[in-house]
């Protein structure tokens, strides 16, 4: 399996940094996550975010691409419906060529409306528009209506998907599921099937909400004040432009570090322990599915940098290893039969 950092740049005002000092430091950040040997570096989307998260993140992994020469590079995603089409595409070529053929797109649908407002798009067909801009952009590669072409001959889409429709979406279309839970699988290879695609090609992934700790009990404090920034701002974002939702209640840090995945979002839950018990946590959340690819926060909002490298080197030389051993690809996960 491999084990990637990803990044969302937010810059909250309780611990506010100079932003040009902190985007500037992402390419050095880069360069170390190849140095010590993970595999992937994975950028996202929002707009309007009051911590300033990251809104354009094929340009950030541009920046990755030109200081690195091995990391996968990845979107965990796009917010597909905010963007035409051509526009992704061309971008998405440019960054792999960039990086040599090492981009993997993510798309998502988005879900927050003052987004699709800002960008005059709609939120009621953003399920259908997001795999739209699949299909178009595999047309827009093959017929060269855009140009230049990107490095790979298929470069890797991956639709982010975290519940059970979604998860059959993907497989319809034939891409990759950009979800690691394993309680996803039967309903994506059910959409393989349905799309008459091989069961053969399928591939999920994606990241995993958890933090690597020596000595869990003694770093907690340290570590749960950003956990409980990153959880409001998104009940606080997440709300908005829906009417009917009542007012978000301040997450406790304490509660979501007890909780493991319940449904279908990827934020309900929070796994603080040793490498040990991280593995231990991917291997039960992974079993049984094509998961080949994990990823972890290098940051929380508000952390500084140098307990964002100290993160990033515990992935790396405590994680990593543990989770490089598990093979999850095997023919009794592709074909449901039991070993």
């Amino acid at each position: 399996m491999d084990v990637g950092v990803y990044f969302d740049m937010r810059n909250p005002a309780r611990w506010r940094r100079d932003p040009a000092e902190m985007y500037g430091a992402f390419p050095e950040l880069c360069e170390e996550v190849e140095h010590l040997g993970l595999d992937s570096i994975w950028a996202t989307e929002h707009h309007g975010f009051s911590d300033d998260y990251l809104p354009a993140p094929l340009t950030l992994l541009a920046a990755a691409a030109a200081r690195t020469r091995r990391v996968r590079l990845g979107t965990g995603i796009v917010v597909a419906p905010l963007h035409e089409a051509a526009e992704l595409a061309e971008q998405a070529a440019v960054v792999d060529l960039l990086s040599g053929g090492r981009l993997d797109l993510g798309l998502g649908a988005g879900y927050r409306p003052p987004e699709f407002d800002l960008y005059g798009a709609d939120l009621r067909t953003r399920y259908r528009a997001n795999d739209d801009r699949a299909r178009q952009i595999r047309e827009l590669w093959a017929s060269r209506a855009v140009t230049p072409s990107p490095a790979q001959e298929r470069l890797p889409i991956w639709m982010g998907y975290l519940g059970p429709k979604g998860a059959r979406r993907a497989g319809r279309l034939g891409e990759f599921l950009l979800s690691p839970d394993a309680r996803n699988w039967e309903h994506y290879r059910q959409g393989l099937a349905e799309g008459g695609h091989d069961p053969s090609i399928a591939r999920m992934g994606g990241g995993v909400q958890a933090w690597v700790s020596e000595d869990p009990e003694r770093d907690w404090p340290a570590v749960r004040d950003h956990l409980a920034e990153q959880a409001n701002s998104y009940r606080l974002h997440g709300r908005m432009g829906y009417a009917d939702l009542p007012p978000y209640k301040p997450v406790d840090p304490d509660v979501l570090r007890s909780r493991r995945p319940r449904g279908r979002t990827s934020a309900d839950y929070f796994v603080f322990g040793t490498a040990a018990e991280v593995a231990e946590f991917v291997r039960g959340f992974t079993a049984g599915a094509p998961v080949d690819t994990v990823y972890f926060w290098a940051a929380l909002p508000g952390m500084s940098a140098e307990r964002v490298a100290a993160n990033i080197r515990a992935i790396a030389t405590e994680l990593a290893p543990l989770l490089r051993t598990m093979d999850p690809v095997n023919q009794s996960a592709l074909t449901g039969n039991p070993r």
